[in-house]
């Protein structure tokens, strides 16, 4: 069963308009996670706010977010502040550039999502944007909300849909040179590179998935199994599943859009 997408907005470049859906290219749910239990009751801890100081718990509309401006001193933002701040509009993907597909290093991508075509209408404006990316061997650069988080995203051209990446920003990289300026020179032994290159050849494989398993997972899933047959309780029965949102159509004559693209651009050049 696929995966029910993440966020539905639009992909636009220039005035060619399509709608589109995202959804996250790795998931976490098969990783085990515990709940902290009342060992005399048996009941889940729910977690609460409480203020530092009188240590009384907190209601939830006297939450607010605050950055300390020095110890114990705090400026206060309001919600629909730190909204105010954010893109105008939290669902288009407006390409914004293009740069060279191997233009960007490793470190400033962040995290995968598939990014696919979310109705008929809207597939050969998809197809287009995404094959012209594949001839050109360039990437799209835009901006998107996600999570109530405006972040710097790059468009790769990937078969029959494109790969969304989130980026790192600027302040959260660490430039190589940082910590590799402390090595020294030190000149390696002519003879035993062609040793360790040998070494590698023997050990070298072709990529499988299995290489990258998580042993503890298993071991935690066979043990769950194991204390489930010893207390076998009735399931849960499961909540109705939320409908999916619906997103408004948005019919393009692709041909039209890219004329008029073509010819915006140039006067605005």
């Amino acid at each position: 069963m696929a995966p029910r997408p993440y966020w539905k907005g639009y992909l636009k470049l220039s005035l060619v308009t399509c709608p589109v859906s995202l959804t996250p290219a790795t998931t976490e749910g098969e990783k085990i996670r515990f709940h902290t239990i009342n060992r005399v009751t048996g009941h889940r801890v729910k977690s609460r706010y409480v203020d530092a100081e009188t240590g009384k718990p907190l209601r939830e509309e006297d939450e607010i977010k605050g950055y300390e401006t020095a110890e114990g001193e705090y400026v206060t933002f309001e919600d629909e502040e730190l909204e105010a701040v954010g893109l105008e509009s939290t669902r288009t993907i407006d390409i914004e550039q293009f740069v060279p597909a191997d233009s960007i290093e490793w470190i400033w991508y962040d995290k995968p999502y598939y990014l696919v075509p979310d109705d008929e209408v809207g597939q050969e404006a998809f197809a287009v944007i995404r094959e012209a990316m594949a001839a050109t061997d360039t990437v799209g650069i835009s901006r998107l909300v996600l999570s109530r988080r405006e972040r710097a995203v790059l468009l790769e051209p990937r078969g029959k849909g494109i790969v969304l990446w989130t980026l790192r920003y600027g302040d959260e990289v660490r430039q190589p040179e940082e910590i590799f300026a402390g090595l020294g020179d030190r000149k390696v032994e002519s003879r035993l590179v062609p040793l360790i290159e040998n070494l590698i050849e023997d050990m070298k494989q072709p990529w499988d998935a299995s290489m990258v398993t998580d042993p503890v997972q298993a071991r935690l899933k066979e043990i769950i199994e194991l204390k489930q047959k010893k207390t076998k309780r009735p399931a849960k029965r499961k909540k109705k599943e939320e409908e999916e949102p619906e997103v408004p159509g948005n019919v393009v004559s692709i041909m039209d859009a890219l004329k008029r693209s073509i010819s915006h651009e140039k006067k605005r050049r």
